[in-house]
C-alpha cells in the first residue's frame, strides 16, 4: 500500500531531474502486480526498461499541501522471474517552480523533487509482497538539466545513463535516497483522464529552420537527429511570427527569472541517430524556430493534453461556423492539462473565469464530469475559511485580491449545477454544498443593500465599447448563483426556501438600480444581453430589450460589441427572441471584431481578443460553440426533457449535429431526429412528441 511507503528526494535535494532504481526480486511470476506512485512534479516510471504507461505529466496540479494525486497501473505483464528493476525520472513540474510565476515559486509547498511509490504484487497462492519507497533505493542525477513547466527543458543526451532502469546496471558509484518531507498533502488516487500523447502531426518547413504545423496547440516537439557529441539544438516554440520572420515569443516572458522561454534544449550525445522529446514541461505553438540543427533532423509535434473523450459533433453548410467549431473544440481541448487553462503558453493557468464561460459548450463535447470533479475539489482546497475564491485554482497564493470576482468566483456555483443539468449527475453538488454555502456567505458579505461589485467586469471587450459596469455584472451573477443554490437545493433535497428569498431580494434591488422603463441603464450590448439572460426583466419588457439588443448589433455594423461576459449572454439573449438572423450576421461578419475575422486572419484557435494582440488560443469566447448546438442544430440536453428546438437560418442549407446519443440532421426538406429517450421537437407552430428512435419530419408540412 502507498501509505506504507516514504517520500524519498535524492540526497542533497539540489538534482533537477534525479534518476532513481530499485532492485527485487520474484521466485516466480505473480498473477497481479499494481504499481502506485505520485512523482513531484512529474516523473517517468518504468520496470524493466519498460514504461509503465503511455501517460505523461503524471501526477496533476492541485494545492499539494492539501491534497496529493497518485496513479495506478497493473504492470503485471512487465515483471518476470528473479532480478526486476523500478526506474524513475523525476523533474520540478508545478510542485518546485523555479522561475517565478503567479507566486507559484512562494507556494508553500514548493520543495525539491521527490517521490512515494509502493508495488502490490500477488501470487495464485495469496503470497504478497510490496516493494516500497525508503532509503535503500539509490540515485544519481540525470540528463534533463534544466526543465520547467512553462519555459522548457534542457536535456544533455552526454549524461543519459542507458539501462540505469534495467538489471545488470553497475549503481555502485550512486547514493542512497534520502527520506525527505512529504508535500503535506493527503494522498488521493487520480480519477480524472490522464494526460497524454493524443496525436503526433508533421512540420513543414517554411523558411530555413522554421517549421509550422498548422495548427495552433499545445504539446511539443520529437526529434531525430545525428549530430557532434555536445551540439545543442534549440527549439524555439511560438504561435505567431514576427515581421521579420522570426518566432514572436512577447506574451510568452511572463516568468521573472526563468533562464528559457518556452524553448527546449537537446545536446546530443553523439553516438547515431538519436531520438528525443521533453519530459516535464508543455508549450503552446503552431511554430518552432530550430537553431544549430546537424544536417540530419527530423521533426515532428505531438498533441497534449488531457484525454477528454469526445461526445459532440456539429458540421453544417457554412465553412465559417464550422472553423468555429473546430476552433472552439482546439481552443478547449488543448487548454485542458489536468485543469482548464487560460492558455498553453503564456500562463497555463486555471482561471476560473474563462472556464465558467466555456463550461456548457465543453459540455456538449467532451465527457467532462470527472475532469470537473477534480477542479471542484481544488476550489474546496484553495478557498479560505471566509469562504473567498481566488481567481486561478489552483493557486500558490495568488489572485484572491486581484482577478477574481463574481463572474469568475460563480464557476464553483455554476459548474457543478451545469454538470447536473447536462449530465444529471449530482456528485458536484454533493461534494460541494457545504463549501459552496460557505461561498455565498463572502458573497452576501461583500455585497450593499444586495448589489455587488468587487471583481473584473466584461474582460476583453473591444475598445469602442459602451462600457457595462462591474457592478451590473457582478450583481447579476449574484442573482444567478442564488438561483442555482435554490435549484442545487432542490436537487438535494435541501431546503431552497433562503436562497428563493435571497434571489428575490436582489432582483428587487437591481431593478431598482438598473431598469428605467424597462430597459437597463446604461444601454449597452452587455448590459442588454445581461438582463435579458439572467432573467432580470419582466415577462413583458424581454421582447423591447431584445428589439434594442438587435438594434444596437446592426447599429455597430453587425459587430459584437462585447468582451467575454456580455458574448456568454447574447446568443440566449437573442435566440430566444428570435433573432437568430442578426448573430448569424455578427457571427459571420468578416471585419474586426468577429469570429470570421479571426478565420480571415488565418487563427485555428479562438483567441483572448478581439484584435488578436494578446494570445491565439483562449476558449473564453466559446460560447457560439453553444450556439451552434442549442439553436442552430436545436439540441437542448439540459433540462429535464430533451428539446429539439431548431432555428432554421435562410444562410444554411443544412445542419448535422450529435451529442450522447442524440441526433440532429436538417436541410431545406426535412428534419431527422434520434434520441435515446422520448423527446419533444419544436418546430415553428408546432410541437411534436419523439418516441425513443428515429423520426423523421417535413418542413414544408
Amino acid at each position: 500500500m502507498l501509505t506504507n511507503a516514504k517520500w524519498i528526494a535524492a540526497g542533497d535535494g539540489k538534482s533537477p531531474s534525479p534518476l532513481f532504481r530499485k532492485v527485487f526480486y520474484l521466485d516466480t511470476i505473480p498473477n497481479n502486480a499494481v504499481l502506485n506512485y505520485c512523482c513531484l512534479g512529474y516523473g517517468v516510471v518504468t520496470v524493466n526498461g519498460i514504461a509503465v504507461t503511455e501517460d505523461v505529466l503524471t501526477t496533476p496540479l492541485t494545492r499539494f499541501d492539501v491534497t496529493v494525486q497518485y496513479s495506478s497501473y497493473d504492470i503485471t505483464d512487465l515483471l518476470r522471474g528473479g532480478e526486476n528493476v523500478i526506474g524513475v525520472m523525476l523533474g520540478n513540474g508545478w510542485y518546485n517552480d523555479i522561475a517565478g510565476t503567479w507566486d507559484f515559486e512562494k507556494a508553500p509547498w514548493r520543495h525539491h523533487p521527490k517521490m512515494i511509490l509502493s508495488l502490490d504484487v500477488k501470487w495464485p497462492d495469496l503470497q504478497t509482497k510490496e516493494i516500497l519507497t525508503d532509503s535503500t533505493w539509490k540515485w544519481s542525477d540525470g540528463p534533463a538539466v534544466y526543465n520547467h513547466v512553462r519555459c522548457g527543458e534542457r536535456f544533455d543526451a552526454r549524461l543519459v545513463q542507458k539501462g540505469f532502469d534495467c538489471s545488470g546496471f553497475d549503481d555502485s558509484s550512486w547514493k542512497k535516497a534520502v527520506v525527505c518531507r512529504s508535500p503535506g498533502g493527503i494522498l488521493k488516487p487520480a480519477e480524472l483522464p490522464p494526460i497524454r500523447v493524443l496525436d503526433t502531426l508533421p512540420m513543414k518547413e517554411i523558411a530555413p529552420g522554421l517549421y509550422d504545423c498548422g495548427q495552433n496547440l499545445s504539446g511539443w516537439a520529437k526529434i531525430r537527429v545525428k549530430g557532434e557529441a555536445g551540439q545543442k539544438i534549440v527549439l524555439q516554440y511560438g504561435e505567431r511570427l514576427t515581421s521579420e520572420g522570426g518566432i514572436d515569443q512577447h506574451i510568452n516572458r511572463f516568468n521573472k527569472e526563468g533562464e528559457l522561454h518556452h524553448t527546449d534544449e537537446y545536446i546530443c550525445a553523439g553516438d547515431g541517430w538519436e531520438e528525443w522529446e521533453p519530459h516535464f514541461c508543455y508549450h503552446g505553438f503552431r511554430y518552432i524556430l530550430v537553431e544549430n540543427a546537424p544536417e540530419d533532423f527530423e521533426i515532428c509535434t505531438r498533441v497534449v493534453h488531457t484525454d477528454l473523450k469526445t461526445i459532440g459533433s456539429f458540421s453544417c453548410s457554412d465553412e465559417i461556423l464550422n472553423w468555429i467549431h473546430h476552433a472552439s473544440c482546439w481552443s478547449t481541448l488543448t487548454n485542458y492539462h489536468s485543469v482548464p487553462t487560460d492558455c498553453p503558453h503564456r500562463e497555463q493557468n486555471g482561471w476560473t473565469g474563462d472556464a465558467l464561460i466555456s463550461a456548457e459548450q465543453a459540455l456538449m463535447n467532451f465527457d467532462m464530469p470527472d475532469a470537473y470533479r477534480k477542479w471542484m475539489a481544488d476550489f474546496r482546497d484553495v478557498q479560505r475559511p471566509s469562504g473567498q475564491l481566488p481567481g486561478i485554482v489552483p493557486t500558490g497564493g495568488w489572485g484572491f485580491n486581484w482577478g477574481s470576482g463574481p463572474a469568475w468566483d460563480s464557476a464553483f456555483i455554476l459548474i457543478p449545477l451545469y454538470v447536473w443539468r447536462y449530465r444529471k449527475d449530482k456528485r458536484l453538488l454533493e461534494e460541494n454544498w457545504d463549501a459552496m454555502e460557505r461561498y455565498m456567505e463572502y458573497f452576501g458579505s461583500m455585497a450593499e443593500g444586495y448589489l455587488a461589485d468587487f471583481g473584473l467586469g466584461d474582460w476583453c471587450a473591444p475598445k469602442e465599447t459602451v462600457p457595462c459596469p462591474s457592478l451590473l455584472t457582478d450583481t447579476g451573477y449574484y442573482y444567478a448563483d442564488a438561483c442555482a443554490m435554490a435549484e442545487a437545493a432542490e436537487v438535494l433535497g435541501k431546503d431552497s426556501s433562503t436562497y428563493q428569498e435571497l434571489a428575490a431580494n436582489i432582483r428587487k434591488a437591481f431593478r431598482e438600480k438598473f431598469i428605467q422603463n424597462g430597459l437597463p441603464q446604461p444601454e449597452g450590448q452587455t448590459a442588454l444581453a445581461c438582463v435579458l439572460f439572467h432573467g432580470l426583466l419582466d415577462e413583458g419588457e424581454k421582447p423591447a430589450a431584445a428589439a434594442r439588443l438587435a438594434q444596437l448589433v446592426e447599429e455597430n455594423g453587425f459587430h459584437i460589441d462585447c468582451g467575454i461576459l456580455g458574448n456568454k449572454y447574447i446568443y440566449r439573449a437573442l435566440s430566444d427572441a428570435g433573432y437568430g438572423e442578426v448573430l448569424y450576421r455578427m457571427v459571420t461578419n468578416p471585419t474586426y471584431p468577429s469570429y470570421a475575422y479571426w478565420k480571415e486572419q488565418g487563427m485555428t484557435t479562438l483567441c483572448e481578443q478581439w484584435g488578436m494582440g494578446a494570445s491565439l488560443n483562449h476558449h473564453m469566447f466559446s460560447e457560439v460553440e453553444l450556439w451552434l448546438y442549442r439553436y442552430l442544430a436545436g439540441i437542448q440536453a439540459d433540462g429535464k426533457q430533451i428539446i429539439i428546438a431548431p432555428v432554421f437560418l435562410k444562410e444554411l442549407d443544412w445542419v448535422r449535429a450529435s451529442h450522447l446519443g442524440i441526433q440532429v440532421e436538417w436541410d431545406r426538406e426535412s428534419i431527422t431526429v434520434t434520441v435515446p429517450e422520448p423527446a419533444l421537437l419544436r418546430l415553428p407552430g408546432q410541437e411534436i412528441p419523439l418516441p425513443a428512435g428515429t423520426t423523421t419530419v417535413s418542413r414544408k408540412d
